[in-house]
């Protein structure tokens, strides 16, 4: 398969067909690329999760091309639209709402059909709220683990959590600030009291990052929810930190979570033997 060229030695050569993804600023419209500003002016056509947002970014930028909307409900099926272009050897871009399309946005699907399909895909780097975050919070970047969002509910979220703090690097979640305090109070009571940092507004004017703990982010958002798109990161796991076994395992019988499914949970975040814990579980069910 030939690679696609868009290097700068080669700026003047036309782009060949292919699916170019384009990362779109996160808030400052200064931030887009000048790579990005090419693909955009020279493709065939731009596929957007919004085009009212995207075509709000091109006006912005003199730019006029037709839009098409692809997001999360229609993926598959604009995707067979885009193979067909590429095969037709037109240049696709593809832009979700803000920063890197398929980081918690659309835009991974297509480039799964394009693989699958032998046809070209790029990549251009550019803004993303992960990553400006994580060098933004202080926390350690090695090992760093992106989270996106958690599940809301259920069991799906608690056996989530559980696998997410036995991680030993930075974890990332992307958050809505109606669920800020929840989240850090709950992650607190599973994981321990841990160093974490709760960025919101990246790159706009009131860009703020608020450095603490899990319980002390949780107490001040709690009647006071953030502004703004937010990025909360949390400590790894650490030899020295850790929620203590017994209170978590009464915790997760509280709400509800079966004996199994506690020592599970349990073992996963704790030093406790995954069967002492079953055992502590069963004990814990059964008094009165």
């Amino acid at each position: 398969m030939d690679e696609l060229r868009t290097t700068v030695d080669e700026s003047r050569a036309p782009l060949t067909a292919g699916l170019y993804l384009v990362p779109t600023p996160i808030g400052n419209r200064e931030d887009i690329t000048l790579r990005a500003l090419r693909v955009l002016r020279e493709c065939a056509a731009v596929y957007c999760e919004d085009t009212r947002r995207t075509g709000a970014l091109l006006y912005a930028l003199s730019i006029k091309k037709p839009l098409i909307a692809c997001h999360e409900h229609n993926e598959l099926s604009r995707g067979q639209e885009v193979l067909a272009r590429i095969r037709g050897g037109e240049v696709v871009a593809y832009a979700s709402d803000a920063g890197m399309p398929g980081v918690s946005d659309p835009g991974g699907r297509l480039v799964r059909l394009c693989i699958d399909a032998s046809l070209p895909v790029c990549v251009l780097p550019g803004a993303s709220a992960s990553l400006t975050a994580l060098v933004l919070s202080g926390l350690p970047a090695e090992d760093a683990c992106f989270a996106g969002f958690l599940p809301r509910v259920g069991k799906a979220r608690r056996e989530r959590v559980a696998k997410l703090g036995a991680h030993h690097g930075t974890v990332i979640f992307y958050e809505s600030p109606l669920r800020v305090a929840d989240t850090c109070a709950a992650l607190a009571a599973v994981w321990g009291d841990r160093p974490a940092a709760l960025c919101r507004e990246l790159t706009k004017v009131y860009e703020e990052c608020v450095r603490d703990t899990l319980t002390a982010l949780a107490a001040r958002y709690q009647d006071a929810p953030p502004k703004g798109e937010c990025v909360l990161l949390v400590g790894g796991k650490t030899e020295e930190a850790g929620a203590d076994p017994e209170t978590l395992l009464r915790s997760l019988l509280s709400q509800g979570v079966s004996a199994k499914d506690a020592a599970k949970q349990t073992a996963a975040v704790t030093d406790m033997p995954r069967n002492e814990a079953y055992r502590r579980a069963v004990e814990m069910s059964q008094k009165p």
